[in-house]
């Protein structure tokens, strides 16, 4: 048995793909993001535009969400999960790994999820100050291969 894209040691079948299939099986926001993750690496644009927060207006953003999908997805490291400030809101910390060039980049986020009518979404998210990390200019193009400009894409949250 192989573990699922997410890095869970469970199968894709027993993990992200009942995600995949009904978003509803996702009873937390930690295995929404897993999922999420997941279909990155399959390619699943649907899902994960169908999975933002309705607010988001995802579909029309449908083209750069699907650049960032095909980009050489590596390997998902979950930090921290925890709660918000109601029953219906969570949040996850995690490092998503991508090749870009021979390059090893890391997408490192503090994702915010919030649960509506019985089903998490992906509402926005944070990117936490690291010591390590690299000071990225607003014109700079954004780390996630999404082909925008940094200030059009990931550092519209900050």
């Amino acid at each position: 048995m192989t573990s699922c894209y997410c890095g869970n040691t469970q199968s894709y079948s027993e993990c992200c793909q009942p995600i995949h299939n009904d978003h509803i099986q996702a009873h937390t926001p930690e295995q929404l993001m897993r999922a999420r993750y997941s279909a990155h690496v399959l390619g699943l644009v649907d899902f994960v535009v169908n999975t933002y927060h309705p607010s988001c207006n995802a579909e029309n953003d449908r083209t750069a969400i699907a650049d960032s999908i095909n980009s050489d997805w590596c390997r998902l490291e979950v930090i921290n999960s925890e709660n918000g400030a109601t029953a219906n809101e969570g949040f996850v910390h995690f490092k998503a790994y991508l090749m870009d060039q021979d390059k090893e980049l890391c997408l490192e986020e503090r994702s915010r999820f919030v649960r509506e009518d019985s089903l998490w979404f992906y509402i926005d998210g944070e990117f936490p100050k690291s010591s390590e990390a690299k000071k990225i200019g607003r014109n700079d193009p954004c780390l996630c291969g999404s082909g925008k400009k940094y200030k059009k894409c990931c550092g519209k949250f900050q």
